[in-house]
């Protein structure tokens, strides 16, 4: 099986489990071979944990799953040192973070202390801990889900941790038919649960080194830059986006090209990943009732096509 059926057969399991949400799962391919951390935020019951794990298990990687609470401390997250009288010295037991992905339910039901001790991890994949730096795996993914910060007993994220997420998708409620198929078919754990892995960690690694290897045009890369600096215009948004976001926008389109089976970026790829890489970055200007994303989709039309 070559590059693209393996890809192809990756969407395709995936939305045996989502169904009915194929592009918001195609996102989520491109986010972990772009080698970002997503956000997935959506309301209670809509499958947001079921996607994260079905996305770990396709690609087959090693996971652990933290449901996080207003208790929850760091050290839970990142383990501690504990004395062992046999050896007589002190013994690191790596906590969940230790994983190559970390499945962070309802990751705003943490206090920001908690929040905050991510932000080394998403951002340098090591762990400082009691003076000591550990590496995490590799590769290394946060796959988080959140509720609306509207929520009770949610707090929001801060912006450096969101700004750490490459993506932030939302599911949806599904339509009709793919509903009917929900409430007719299997328990959709019981299916997560059996899902066969399509990918080694190692070719995961093949396929980012690909996206990297991407072709971007001059002119697509006006393009990033004339989008990035729509945002700092002060127009649509109160502080505009930062290199390191122009960054992720690029990556993020190469891997959408990739699953396209091309081997240079388009300017549609920049066009269908923007809402969703960078909405979570950035604030609107004003109060008019629109959000970011209807922001982010206003100044679209509003910069020209390369």
């Amino acid at each position: 099986m070559n590059i693209q059926e393996k890809l192809t057969a990756l969407s395709g399991q995936l939305n045996t489990v989502i169904v009915g949400k194929f592009d918001q799962t195609q996102d989520c391919v491109a986010c972990l071979l772009a080698g970002g951390h997503l956000l997935i935020e959506d309301v209670p019951g809509v499958g947001k944990t079921t996607l994260a794990h079905a996305l770990a298990r396709t690609f087959g990687l090693q996971f652990s799953r933290v449901q996080f609470t207003a208790d929850l401390m760091p050290s839970d997250l990142s383990g501690v040192s504990v004395y062992e009288r046999g050896q007589e010295k002190f013994i690191f037991h790596p906590g969940p973070l230790f994983a190559q992905v970390l499945l962070a339910d309802e990751i705003n039901r943490a206090s920001p202390k908690t929040q905050s001790a991510l932000l080394e991890a998403m951002e340098e994949k090591q762990v400082t801990i009691e003076g000591e730096t550990r590496a995490l795996p590799s590769p290394f993914f946060v796959i988080a889900t959140q509720n609306p910060h509207d929520q009770l007993g949610t707090y929001l994220l801060p912006e450096s941790q969101l700004d750490r997420f490459l993506m932030r998708i939302s599911l949806g409620y599904p339509d009709r038919d793919a509903e009917r198929q929900l409430l007719a078919g299997s328990d959709r754990r019981d299916l997560v649960a059996n899902l066969p892995s399509l990918l080694t960690a190692q070719e995961l690694q093949t396929l980012q080194r690909q996206v990297l290897a991407m072709h971007a045009s001059d002119a697509l890369l006006d393009y990033v830059q004339d989008l990035m600096a729509a945002t700092r215009s002060g127009q649509w948004f109160v502080q505009g986006l930062s290199p390191r976001a122009g960054m992720a926008v690029l990556r993020a389109a190469k891997a959408r090209a990739l699953l396209a089976g091309r081997n240079f970026v388009a300017p549609d790829d920049v066009r269908r990943i923007l809402p969703q890489t960078i909405a979570h970055r950035l604030v609107p200007v004003g109060d008019a009732g629109r959000g970011a994303l209807a922001q982010v989709s206003a100044m679209l039309d509003a910069v020209p096509l390369p």
